[in-house]
């Protein structure tokens, strides 16, 4: 479970990208964090990760509070960033030890997820290059992999699908369902609305970094009453703001 209370960061002591936002994700949930560009989502993942510090609130994760206790809540999370453009000078393979050594995932148990989500993504056969060889689509995929490996309880994902293929894009939508179904929190940010109400049970709207809606697509037709696409909704929400 992800918990935001009354969370605001400003940047430069005037903008404010993140406005007293208060926002429960629950375990068994896949959760869609929507926004125009510059909204606030982007910074509100980094808070939940611990890379950027909120000027105020508080955020927990699974009970645990992230200031307090950063390393155990990072242990519990898997994130993929907004951009893949990480350790390009490493080979693929050494980038995904290097993430299983950071998360103390040792012996058959590292081999045999390495072997599983390369092979699943079709990336075996080039984890001996480096990664500035990769393309988007193939630096997002050994990310997404990394981000796996220690089987987290608590997914953060910005902008996953982007770059990928449509196979790749299927897989990982599958895996979400999969990890959403055991128990997981899963929590993404996506500009790809119709992949949003077809695969999340419930979306959060920011906008100007306020929380405009937080409900299933059921609960906001109601509240537009009428039988309308996401699209169409969130438009319309973010353009009467």
């Amino acid at each position: 479970m992800i918990e935001l209370v009354q969370v605001n960061k400003s940047y430069s002591g005037k903008v404010k990208a993140v406005d007293d936002l208060t926002l429960t994700v629950p375990a068994g949930e896949i959760v869609g964090f929507l926004g125009p560009n510059g909204a606030g989502k982007t910074t509100t993942l980094k808070m939940l990760t611990g890379i950027l510090n909120p000027d105020s609130g508080s955020i927990r994760i699974n009970g645990l509070e992230l200031h307090r206790e950063p390393i155990r809540v990072k242990e519990q999370i898997g994130f993929v960033p907004d951009s893949p453009d990480i350790f390009l000078r490493l080979k693929g393979i050494e980038y995904l030890r290097f993430m299983a050594d950071l998360y103390r995932v040792g012996g058959a148990e590292r081999r045999q997820r390495i072997e599983e989500y390369t092979a699943r993504f079709e990336m075996a056969e080039v984890l001996g290059n480096k990664i500035q060889s990769y393309s988007h689509g193939m630096r997002q995929k050994i990310v997404l992999i990394g981000a796996l490996l220690h089987d987290p309880a608590v997914w953060i994902l910005d902008e996953p699908l982007t770059g990928l293929d449509p196979k790749s894009s299927f897989l990982l939508k599958e895996i979400l369902r999969s990890e959403a179904g055991k128990g997981k929190t899963v929590f993404f940010s996506t500009h790809v609305l119709d992949v949003a109400e077809r695969l999340c049970d419930r979306v959060a709207i920011i906008h100007k970094g306020r929380l405009l809606f937080d409900g299933t697509i059921a609960a906001m037709r109601d509240h537009f009453k009428a039988d309308e696409s996401l699209e169409k909704m969130f438009l319309e929400m973010t353009e009467d703001e």
